[in-house]
């Protein structure tokens, strides 16, 4: 059949949001909106600039509106794109998203929210040697936008090696009591004991360590044009000492080994140290940090968790 020139041919859909058969409960909501919306981003970092990421995107609105059956959901996805495809994911660009969430839902929301889940890659150098290779870093990034204004938070976890001090010296009075079984004579020779020293039998015990994780979320300054990614990472680092190390070579390793001897550390004396790293840098307004150490000796962890102690900040709750 012919259709008439001029004729509005599209088919009426229809409005399930206005015209449900559904019978409306009234009340306002926290949070509407999607997780796990996949989308390729460039996150703008402050020591190393741009760098590509493929996110995972939670985006929310608040329902205030008691009457309204719900929020446009599809307006959330669209801004997601619109704004990433052409710019970088910053302090300001996420304001502007958040602003347009708001923007788009007047008369139903007054809150708006984003996190950015990824892994974010970065090339590591090895201990002594000239290898290198990437590592990668669990980070997160969550905004809200409200009457207060923008809050933006960032989390990351680092991979470190902790070896246990009292295991050390346990170990340690095992090769004393082995060095005085083996040299009772009184006699010690400087080169037979050097010998000694490299065999099995003479170190007879070793510490235990595990692969350990510092988590530590920070509350971001005001006034913050890019994201600090690589800085904070570097500061754990730093503080802790023993980074899981990715390519390396027998003298990597061995140095390795030298720092794990340097810096024996219970849970409470990596969760120290990490504070007392942090605490002084004025780009965190608050931490929240917990570190945990996945025993080798026993079958559950060990964990210390503490907060800068902000009067009205983050709560330190596992």
């Amino acid at each position: 059949m012919k259709r008439e020139s001029g004729a509005d041919n599209t088919k009426a859909m229809p409005d399930v949001a206005s015209n449900s058969m559904v019978d409306h409960i009234g009340g306002t909501l926290d949070w509407v909106g999607m997780s796990e919306i996949h989308l390729p981003a460039r996150v703008s970092d402050t020591r190393v600039g741009e760098r590509p990421v493929s996110t995972s995107i939670q985006a929310y609105v608040n329902l205030a509106n008691p009457d309204a059956k719900g929020i446009h959901m599809s307006r959330l996805y669209l801004m997601l794109e619109e704004t990433f495809g052409d710019h970088s994911v910053s302090p300001a660009s996420i304001e502007q998203l958040l602003g347009n969430f708001l923007e788009t839902h007047e008369g139903l929301s007054t809150r708006g929210f984003v996190q950015f889940d990824f892994e974010y890659s970065m090339r590591r150098p090895a201990l002594k040697s000239s290898y290198a290779g990437w590592k990668s870093y669990t980070v997160s990034i969550k905004a809200s936008l409200g009457e207060e204004g923008l809050c933006t938070e960032m989390y990351v976890e680092v991979p470190y090696s902790s070896t246990c001090p009292c295991s050390a010296a346990l170990a340690r009075q095992l090769i004393q009591e082995k060095f005085r079984e083996d040299f009772q004579s009184g006699k010690v020779d400087v080169d037979e004991v050097f010998e000694w020293l490299g065999t099995e039998e003479g170190i007879r015990a070793t510490p235990h360590s595990q692969r350990s994780i510092a988590q530590v979320r920070v509350l971001l300054d005001k006034a913050a044009e890019s994201f600090p990614i690589t800085a904070l990472i570097d500061s754990i680092e730093e503080a802790l000492k023993t980074p899981v190390q990715t390519a390396v070579k027998r003298i990597d390793e061995q140095e390795f080994a030298l720092l794990n001897g340097q810096n024996l550390m219970f849970c409470e004396d990596a969760a120290r140290r990490l504070k007392h790293a942090l605490d002084p840098q004025p780009c965190y307004r608050d931490f929240w940090l917990r570190v945990n150490h996945l025993e080798s000796l026993h079958a559950h962890n060990a964990v210390a968790i503490v907060t800068k102690e902000v009067e009205g900040g983050y709560l330190p709750i596992p």
